[in-house]
């Protein structure tokens, strides 16, 4: 008898997972600076007011609802929209590096893994802490895989999927990074948000590393940058002073990323999991016109039905 697992192992595993019709679930992170970095609720709104039914946002922003998370739901319910996850962020300890801080950030990040699932999500996205002046050393990446898995474990017991995002500026930022932590981590614990933009910008093709990772990933931010920057910048990019004044990311359509070839691939792939909308500033429109105009490019260049 044929098992789905034995037909999984054959050649022909590509056009069986092609014939699988992909599924894909739309949301928009609503910390956008412009006019929604300092209120969730307003951003909800606005957000559910172009369209979109599901949000993210960042501890900071609910940390003071933490122990509340049924009044959250009913809150977000009157506005008409569901909360796909909340990320780590200040004032949590981030150093995955630091074995001295493991005990903390697994208690912290446990215990976060635990509202996210009370508000109805399904993984936590994690961000790890700033970058330090020397980098993110070999000795640094054995102990970030080593609290990474450890955290997934503890995640996966809340029913919770451990998903670490690669971020510039970040302990967890480029090629190198990526692979040695991927590869000492637990694919059945330890997922992968893909930054379209975050990885562009540290010199990576985000459809390159869609090809790599498959199913690993479990949800794409979806922003976009200049066209030079097209398949990987050529020089990594120093954090702007002013992210406002100097933007490195834009709505999608901007010309950086190749979203049409990363969206051929996920369909090849039957991936089914989240595109979810970011833009971290949006000085030249209200972010509620930023974030209709990623919305509209999903849904009519795409073809996104989610």
């Amino acid at each position: 008898m044929w098992t789905r697992r034995a037909a999984l192992s054959l050649p022909f595993l590509p056009a069986l997972l092609a014939a699988d019709k992909p599924h894909y679930q739309i949301a928009v992170t609503n910390n956008t600076r412009g006019g929604w970095e300092k209120d969730f609720w307003l951003a909800s709104r606005e957000a559910h007011e172009v369209g979109y039914r599901h949000v993210e946002t960042f501890f900071s922003f609910l940390k003071d609802d933490i122990d509340k998370p049924a009044d959250v739901v009913a809150r977000a319910r009157q506005i008409g929209v569901f909360i796909l996850t909340v990320s780590n962020s200040g004032p949590m300890e981030m150093h995955f590096e630091d074995p001295k801080k493991r005990a903390q950030i697994l208690d912290e990040h446990t215990k976060l893994a635990r509202f996210v699932r009370q508000l109805g999500g399904k993984h936590l996205k994690i961000n790890s802490g700033p970058r330090r002046a020397n980098g993110t050393t070999e000795e640094d990446l054995k102990h970030i895989a080593e609290t990474f898995n450890q955290l997934g474990k503890r995640t996966a017991a809340e029913g919770i999927l451990l998903a670490p995002h690669a971020h510039m500026w970040s302990q967890f930022e480029n090629q190198r990074e990526i692979d040695s932590v991927m590869t000492h981590t637990d694919p059945k614990t330890v997922a992968f948000v893909l930054d379209t933009g975050h990885t562009t910008m540290a010199g990576i093709d985000p459809v390159a590393l869609a090809f790599k990772l498959n199913h690993r990933v479990v949800e794409y931010h979806l922003k976009d940058t200049k066209p030079e920057t097209y398949a990987g910048a050529k020089t990594r990019l120093d954090r702007p002073g002013d992210m406002m004044a100097n933007p490195p990311f834009f709505p999608l359509g901007s010309g950086g990323v190749d979203f049409p070839s990363l969206k051929k691939h996920l369909d090849n792939i039957a991936w089914k999991g989240w595109l979810t909308t970011e833009l971290d500033t949006s000085p030249q429109r209200p972010p509620k016109e930023s974030a209709a105009i990623s919305l509209r490019y999903l849904k009519e260049t795409l073809k996104v039905d989610g």
